[in-house]
């Protein structure tokens, strides 16, 4: 049985601040505005120099997206160490749910999701938060289907995968949006039931 990894003191202390810079930058983004926050703001918020924010986080945009170094090693770890017998759109679907169910149940969701909905580099930012994991994510499902990584299919699936948060975002009901989606993978594309009639004037 393996001995779960000792997180050290230095790493500890390590998190505690990246997650203090971004709860920081949170509170000052929905109290004041995105654009009304600069770097320097966050900083004396969080307590700390702005050499010391940017070791924890590239941009400005980061910070709002501060679980983003996760979320790659999710995504692969959903295609190799889904159970046995399911198969790989089945375990996609089950970790892009779940992942919308945490951000659903936040208590600042609806805060946050106006927040990113009212900020064009926000949303531009979360578009490519998600599409940069496209060859990673390929690449798992590519050895799991043991073809090579160049395959289309699987930088296809894995593309349209992580373009669902971005095309279910705002909706009424993204978890059907969601699920619609994947439904569309596993079983092809076809029209909706009810068609458009054109008139041409007679």
């Amino acid at each position: 049985m393996d001995t779960p990894p000792v997180v050290g003191r230095r790493e500890r202390k390590k998190a505690a601040t990246r997650q203090a810079i971004a709860d920081a930058a949170l509170e000052l983004f929905l109290e004041r505005g995105y654009d009304r926050v600069s770097i320097r703001d966050i900083a004396e918020a969080a307590d700390v120099s702005t050499t010391t924010l940017f070791k924890h986080f590239p941009g400005k945009e980061a910070l709002v997206f501060d679980q983003e170094e996760d979320r790659e090693a999710e995504l692969i770890a959903a295609v190799r160490q889904r159970p046995a017998g399911q198969g790989i759109v089945g375990a996609l679907r089950e970790h892009v749910l779940a992942s919308r169910l945490r951000v659903a149940t936040h208590p600042l969701r609806t805060e946050f999701t106006d927040l990113v909905d009212s900020t064009p580099a926000l949303q531009e930012y979360a578009e490519r938060m998600w599409t940069r994991h496209t060859a990673a994510l390929s690449a798992a499902i590519a050895d799991d289907a043991g073809v090579s990584h160049d395959n289309i299919a699987c930088r296809a699936l894995a593309r349209f995968v992580l373009d669902i948060p971005v095309l279910t975002r705002g909706l009424r009901d993204p978890r059907t949006a969601v699920e619609e989606v994947f439904d569309l993978l596993t079983h092809g594309w076809h029209l909706p039931s009810q068609r458009l009639h054109v008139h041409n004037g007679d």
